[in-house]
């Protein structure tokens, strides 16, 4: 019995280190290495949403899915347009996003089947805002989709010499306006309607 007993164990163990040897050495679920591929990647930053219209010098992320060699980062070229591989130029500027992916797509169809394309706006430089004065950062900023007075002063900085007091918005809209800034009271939530909506070529004056 005892021998029986030996021998039954001796096969159990057998037989476990073969299926531990066949595990470690079995190959990938199909798939797998792809997901991994996948998750490995980074993820393109978006700076402009889907209601966001490309201009000249700004940067996009074009990306064909499953063909790597058509995926690229491109500068829009003042002229508004971009050079694609296999494409003549294609016009950009004053497209979405989701209109330029639509466009290219129709234009690979007769190179890929079924050509899959995404558009990210990677930097946004055809549109600025200037700030003057008592600030940290003076000069051009990029200007963020939506982007409100505060937040560029939140992003410029004011300095310990800016008079809050006496901030204001220089706009060119036919004519120029002079823009108070109540800086004080939207700190405290106060005058919410003097937050203006910044356009491209404000300028925000912080003496």
């Amino acid at each position: 019995m005892k021998v029986k007993w030996k021998a039954a164990v001796t096969l159990v163990l057998l037989g476990a280190s073969v299926a531990l040897a066949q595990d470690k050495s079995a190959p990938p679920a199909a798939g797998a290495g792809s997901e991994n591929n996948m998750s490995a990647a980074a993820p393109v930053k978006s700076m402009g949403g889907a209601e966001y219209v490309i201009g000249p010098e700004d940067v996009i992320h074009i990306m064909v899915w499953k063909e790597a060699d058509l995926t690229a980062t491109l500068p829009v070229r003042p002229d508004g347009k971009i050079s694609m591989p296999l494409l003549d130029d294609v016009q950009a500027a004053g497209l979405t996003p989701i209109q330029l992916a639509a466009t290219i797509a129709e234009k690979y169809k007769k190179f890929v089947s079924d050509p899959r394309v995404t558009v990210v706006v990677t930097q946004i430089n055809s549109k600025r805002i200037y700030l003057m004065g008592e600030v940290s950062h003076s000069g051009p900023m990029p200007m963020s989709p939506n982007m409100t007075v505060m937040q560029a002063l939140a992003s410029a900085g004011l300095n310990q010499f800016a008079n809050t007091k006496k901030i204001y918005l220089l706009r060119n809209d036919g004519k120029q306006e002079k823009l108070p800034v109540p800086y004080n009271k939207l700190m405290k939530g106060q005058e919410m309607d003097h937050n203006y909506m910044l356009q491209p070529g404000d300028t925000i004056v912080v003496p």
